[in-house]
């Protein structure tokens, strides 16, 4: 198997931590070939998509800020098709650039590349949006670019959440309450005079027990969530915002979540997403860059990255 990642560059990847580290850890122990690109290098060539791809030695980190951890050969020009799997790694936020890129995706695709996720589910699957598809399982929400609407949302659940719909790891997402002397700035400050859309949703106060990372792989929930817990008084569980990450086996309602999503989430070409789960309540459906591989690996022995990697060798198979 040779594997492209289109991802960050390599050496900045906190290897302590970082999922497409121990994806790539998992690959190499298996003795695939490794190369990577960044989504930037993606071109179109004489009408096939290609990149400039280095191929790379995966040697391991020594410690946890080791950034030594591969030795990268020549790049080269290659295809995407003529890659067994490409796998789209790169994070967040989702602006123009990141669109090209999927649609230079959809369109290597169409060439016979295997890409996961595809780009028609990253554009489709917008990382908020996305629980529209679902509203069984989500608590009552408002998408507007009209501070007046966030306000009479506001006055009906009493206590929200807001946020863009661009963000990650926490970035831009406040709690309101009537109370608050802020209101006006920050919805001023979040959505730029009425011209920019984002998420209002009722306030969850199950957050206090954790906003569950629920990872659903080739069709299957991984039997553990991550559970990213608020420190220090914060509203937001988010590890990039100082959140615990606590691995706990799934809930039946995480269970029942997932198990809905699933059939949905193959039709569409997710091999890996990462449902974000506040109680009983479904809040995100992370396609892009999930994370917490490494956590759940280390506090439960269930091993992630080879689940992972068996759904990659799945998906070349069968193309």
């Amino acid at each position: 198997m040779h594997i492209l990642f289109i991802a960050d560059p390599m050496a900045g990847f906190k290897t302590y931590k970082d999922t497409t580290y121990a994806m790539m850890r998992e690959m190499a122990a298996r003795g695939w070939h490794l190369s990577h690109t960044l989504s930037a290098q993606l071109s179109v060539q004489n009408g096939q998509v290609v990149a400039v791809a280095a191929p790379f030695t995966f040697i391991g980190a020594e410690n946890p800020h080791d950034h030594a951890w591969f030795e990268s050969g020549q790049p080269v020009q290659a295809a995407l098709s003529g890659f067994d799997a490409v796998i789209m790694r790169t994070d967040p936020p989702f602006d123009l650039q990141y669109l090209y890129a999927t649609q230079l995706l959809t369109l290597a695709a169409e060439q016979g590349a295997v890409v996961l996720n595809s780009g028609q589910a990253m554009r489709d699957f917008n990382e908020k949006l996305a629980i529209l598809n679902f509203a069984e399982f989500t608590a009552p929400t408002l998408i507007t670019t009209r501070a007046a609407e966030v306000r009479a949302f506001l006055a009906k659940e009493g206590d929200i959440i807001v946020k863009p719909l661009d963000g990650m790891g926490g970035m831009g997402v406040f709690r309101l309450t009537e109370a608050d002397p802020n209101i006006g700035s920050i919805l001023e400050t979040l959505m730029r005079l009425d011209t920019r859309t984002i998420m209002a949703q009722r306030y969850i106060p199950e957050i206090s027990a954790g906003d569950k990372r629920v990872l659903v792989i080739g069709g299957e929930a991984v039997p553990y969530a991550l559970a990213r817990i608020p420190q220090g008084g914060e509203t937001r569980g988010n590890l990039a915002a100082g959140g615990k990450g606590v691995a706990q086996a799934l809930s039946p309602r995480d269970r029942e979540i997932a198990t809905a999503l699933a059939p949905e989430l193959q039709r569409r070409g997710i091999v890996l997403a990462g449902l974000d789960i506040i109680g009983d309540y479904l809040t995100e459906v992370n396609v892009t860059s999930p994370t917490g591989f490494q956590e759940i690996m280390a506090q439960t022995g269930f091993d992630v990255a080879a689940r992972f990697a068996d759904a990659v060798a799945a998906a070349a198979k069968a193309a």
